[in-house]
């Protein structure tokens, strides 16, 4: 009877640690993606691959179509795509509002209308481009609050705006910080920016 006793509850034991592990499964929050435009996305890329909870980084294009989604093409400034970086994080490890964060004080200045530090052109606008009605709300609210908080001089001309579709970059374009440490603009333009993030946002930063 003991034996019996003992295979219950250790039947009974197995099927809660199961129903356990479903339901934590279940209550798991799926990742999300938000396309940010604010400049030369290779120091874009380069910020939001430290961070934590973020699981992948794609420089590309948004805001134009898709025979246009070009390098050559998008430098002229008249394709309505601007240089845009597609961050894929998980909101469990790291929220919204802290990628906003990242976005508006490290990332870029959101001051900077069709420009951002040496580039010139509407493919170098401040942009976010929301993939859900939620992102949006947030957003404008980040905005909102920045702006009744004065945290700039001038006025934020960031865009929010749908997402309807993104295009990767050219295979050379990705991970360019990564690949390229040395290289004169990313060390005299975004090298500055990671920095600025390990010293501002120390609890964000990507385990090694």
């Amino acid at each position: 009877m003991a034996k019996i006793v003992r295979a219950a509850l250790s039947l009974l034991s197995a099927v809660a640690l199961a129903l356990g592990f479903h339901a934590a499964a279940a209550a798991a929050p799926a990742p999300q993606h938000i396309v940010l435009a604010g400049g030369c996305f290779w120091g874009m890329e380069g910020v939001f691959e430290t961070l934590k909870g973020v699981s992948n980084v794609v420089s590309g294009y948004a805001g134009g179509g898709r025979s246009t989604a070009h390098y050559e093409i998008v430098s002229t400034g008249l394709t309505g795509h601007a240089e845009s970086v597609d961050v894929t994080f998980d909101p469990s490890k790291i929220s919204f509002k802290q990628l906003l964060d990242v976005y508006f004080l490290v990332a870029h200045d959101p001051t900077q209308l069709n420009r951002q530090g040496p580039d010139d052109g509407s493919q170098y606008r401040s942009e976010i481009f929301y993939t859900n009605d939620g992102q949006r709300r947030e957003a404008l609210v980040y905005i909102r609050q920045l702006t009744m908080r004065k945290v700039f001089r001038t006025a934020i001309v960031t865009k929010v705006e749908p997402l309807h579709a993104f295009y990767p970059a050219e295979a050379y374009h990705q991970h360019f910080m990564q690949r390229n440490p040395d290289n004169p603009y990313i060390v005299y333009n975004d090298k500055p920016k990671v920095e600025t993030l390990h010293k501002r946002f120390p609890n964000l930063i990507k385990t090694q």
